[in-house]
């Protein structure tokens, strides 16, 4: 069921149920955060490992006090900025957060999302959601309730009804070592918004290492269409002049328009809509029957990066 209703929504999650749960990001698979239960139920449905941790979503800086141990400096920074908004912390936890949610790790990853209807929802009952992406596990993120009922139909009882996530690119997941902070999963507060907030950040690099936040997986957001992530888009499209080819730009490639086998998309060089619309094509274009999706790299600033990161984890060849 898609629905807007919001008390049908707060019976199922106080009976340990599992909901579709809209963002300003992307579409999550919404359960108690107190409940293991609905906890091993959302690992189930997703078929994700369980060592990837979940995002916890509050709807009030106050629900922190009972959920973590400490609050860095630069945290309520941060907080004070991008609260409500697409930017998650990694906050030491409280005995409260079972261990299933942070897979086994002593921080947890916290979010307060900017969505009205979210926030609706999160401040009508007592308990924060846990919520990541309600995809199976490695697939293209969900931006419309459409995609949600397409990935679990009725394995889920209802999808609350948000419209197109506004953002539609995960959140930014940032932790802390001291004073420093470090960005675990680039999203959709860049690099350059949390530096004129906080100052020097660091990008975590260590790829070998334990899973720390969710997006971390080498391979993530993947359409069942191989996917090729192109620096020199023009000679890879040589390469599957044969094949039927889905051809997506940052900007305006005129003289593909004409090629006979090649169907083209353009983001109008435009980051945000971008940024919105990219999950959202990625979901249309693979229901083609494409034999290749080739996407061209983004330019490697700001929401480009975000982009890359994406595109890059997406695509067949690392």
């Amino acid at each position: 069921m898609i629905t807007s209703t919001i008390h049908l929504a707060e019976t199922i999650l106080k009976n340990n149920g599992i909901i579709g749960f809209p963002t300003e990001t992307v579409y999550g698979l919404a359960g108690s955060a107190f409940s293991d239960k609905a906890i091993h139920t959302i690992f189930q449905l997703k078929n994700r490992p369980h060592n990837n941790p979940l995002i916890v979503h509050i709807g009030s800086v106050h629900q922190l006090e009972g959920i973590v141990r400490e609050i860095p400096p630069k945290a309520n920074v941060l907080i004070n900025q991008f609260w409500p908004g697409p930017l998650t912390l990694l906050l030491k936890k409280s005995s409260r957060i079972s261990d299933l949610v942070t897979a086994g790790q002593d921080t947890v990853a916290i979010r307060m999302p900017s969505h009205p209807l979210a926030l609706e929802l999160l401040n009508s009952i007592d308990f924060p959601l846990v919520a990541p992406s309600a995809n199976p596990y490695q697939s293209i993120s969900p931006t419309m309730p459409k995609h949600v009922d397409s990935y679990f139909g009725a394995k889920i009882p209802l999808i609350l009804d948000g419209g197109p996530c506004s953002k539609g690119i995960e959140s930014t997941i940032v932790g802390f070592e001291g004073d420093q902070v470090i960005v675990y999963r680039l999203g959709a507060i860049t690099l350059e918004d949390l530096e004129s907030c906080v100052g020097t950040v660091l990008e975590n690099n260590k790829s070998h290492e334990k899973i720390k936040s969710p997006g971390m997986a080498k391979k993530h957001y993947s359409p069942k269409t191989p996917l090729l992530c192109s620096s020199f888009i023009r000679n890879d499209i040589q390469k599957y002049v044969s094949k039927k080819i889905a051809v997506v730009y940052f900007d305006e490639l005129d003289d593909l328009e004409s090629n006979e086998g090649i169907d083209c998309y353009s983001f109008q060089g435009d980051l945000q809509y971008a940024s919105a619309n990219l999950y959202g094509l990625l979901h249309d274009l693979d229901s083609r029957n494409y034999d290749i999706i080739i996407i061209e790299k983004f330019p490697d600033l700001g929401l480009g990066k975000t982009l890359n990161d994406r595109i890059e984890r997406a695509s067949f060849k690392h």
